[in-house]
Formats: C-alpha cells, sequence, structure tokens
C-alpha cells in the first residue's frame, strides 16, 4: 500500500504527527510514500533540510512533487530567476517515477510562478505523462502526484480557480492510457471522487480523484484534523486523522472507501 502525505509545511510542522506517521510506518506494510506537495510554509532552505530528514527516517521509498509553498514567496528575484533552486538542491527532479510491487506513480510539477496557488499543466506535460503511462506495467496501478486538484465541488469556496490550467484536457487524455487516480493536497481536506463520471471521460475504468488533508501542519483549514490516506493495493483508499488524545492516526471507518 502507499502512505499519501500531504501540505506537511515544515515551519510549522507539529512533531507528535511526526512522530505517528513515523510509528506508523514501522506497524504497517507501506511500499512507499508519496507526497502532494507543500513540504515547506515558505520554501526556506532550514525547511527543506527538516522536511528531507523526516522523509528520510520513514525509511521508505518515497517521491515528493513541489506545492505553491515551495516556491519563494518574499525573495522576488530567485521566485522569478530560480523558483525551485532550493527544492531541487534536497529533492532533485520535479517529475520522478516511482514503482512498487502494485504501484506506478508518476509525479507531476503543476506549480507556476505566474500561476502559483492554481497551477498549470503544459501541453508537453500532457504527453510526456501520457508516454509514461503507456510504458507503465498494465497490472500495476497507476497514480498521478499533483499539488493541485483537478476537481472541486460546487460548493468550494473557490472552485476552478484551485484547478490548473488544461487539467480537464490532461484527464482526457491520460484516462484513455490507464490512469487509476490522482493525489492531491493543496485545499487540507479529504476527499475522493470519480473524474470518470464527473467529466464523462468515458474511460472503461474509474479515474479517481484523492485529495488529502494536511499530515503535519498546525495550519488546519475549517477546523479539521491532520489526516493522510492510505491507498491500498485493490485501490481501496483509506483516511486517517489524528486524535490529540491518543497522539496517533486513527482510521476514519466513516470515510474509508
Amino acid at each position: 500500500m502507499i502512505l499519501h502525505l500531504s501540505d506537511l509545511h515544515f515551519g510549522t510542522e507539529k512533531s507528535a504527527c511526526m512522530a505517528a506517521i513515523r510509528l506508523f510506518c514501522l506497524e504497517h506494510k507501506i511500499e512507499a510514500v508519496v507526497v502532494s506537495g507543500d513540504l515547506t510554509q515558505r520554501a526556506r532552505y532550514t525547511q527543506f533540510y527538516d522536511c528531507k530528514q523526516f522523509l528520510d527516517s520513514l525509511n521508505l521509498p518515497y517521491l515528493v512533487v513541489p506545492g505553491n509553498h515551495d516556491i519563494p514567496l518574499y525573495h522576488l528575484w530567485n521566485r522569478v530567476f530560480s523558483p525551485f533552486a532550493r527544492y531541487q538542491l534536497f529533492f532533485g527532479g520535479m517529475e520522478n517515477t516511482l514503482e512498487t510491487e502494485h504501484f506506478y506513480v508518476i509525479g507531476v510539477n503543476s506549480i507556476r510562478r505566474r500561476y502559483h496557488t492554481r497551477g498549470h499543466i503544459s501541453l508537453s506535460q500532457i504527453q510526456e505523462i501520457d508516454l509514461k503511462l503507456q510504458q507503465a506495467p498494465t497490472h500495476k496501478i497507476k497514480l498521478i502526484a499533483a499539488h493541485q486538484p483537478f476537481y472541486t465541488p460546487p460548493d468550494h469556496s473557490h472552485g476552478v480557480k484551485d484547478c490548473p490550467i488544461l487539467g480537464q484536457m490532461a484527464l482526457e487524455v491520460w484516462s484513455k492510457s490507464g490512469l487509476n487516480g490522482l493525489l492531491h493536497g493543496h485545499l487540507h481536506h479529504t476527499a475522493v471522487y470519480d473524474l470518470n463520471e464527473l467529466y464523462q471521460l468515458n474511460a472503461s475504468h474509474a479515474v479517481l480523484e484523492i485529495h488529502a488533508g494536511t499530515a503535519t501542519s498546525y495550519r488546519l483549514h475549517g477546523g479539521l484534523p491532520n489526516s493522510f490516506n492510505v491507498i491500498h493495493s485493490n485501490c481501496a483508499i483509506a483516511h486517517y486523522s489524528f486524535d490529540n488524545a491518543l497522539a496517533d492516526f486513527v482510521l476514519n471507518e466513516k470515510n474509508a472507501d
């Protein structure tokens, strides 16, 4: 199974959540960890360093993608000319691929300095990711990790403003090449949607939109707890929420899919 973390926001991290995630990884048969962006709060050197130390401490393969908080906000020169310099110093490429026994995961960088909140998917990215999907082993669950969601419900306050430009076009292509699901963060809440039905993609299978809350930050939205997702080898999704009294992440039975 895959442990799906998001919005770690190092610089605002909670040590109790970090300790509970380490314990969870020791007690469960996790194939890999995927982090869908916002590793840091302000893209500072020490925040990237602390995040990498934490992820390395899990002793598992992991794939990360940048979030809008992972490019400089106040250092305008760096934001314009080298927005991903610190990210790449610690984590290297922004669109890596991770293969495990049951999963094939592709990282997609949806962050642009001009569209840093909403995000953007380029035509070249659509083509490159589609080729990777076509080359992926047919028996493995094919997932994409990108920070911004490709769908928000009608009652969401920002609507499509939080969905990357050309996102739906990308879905129409990728779904035909066997994409099973997308892992996102950004909104700090958990949810699962079937994009094949919502966007009428005409794929022969479900294409799941999987949102994760913030796993470790005290920047909680709407009173929601810290949380993460687990994706099982049959593509079932389980949501875990942090219980402050237990100092542990517990399965949310109501939202387990």
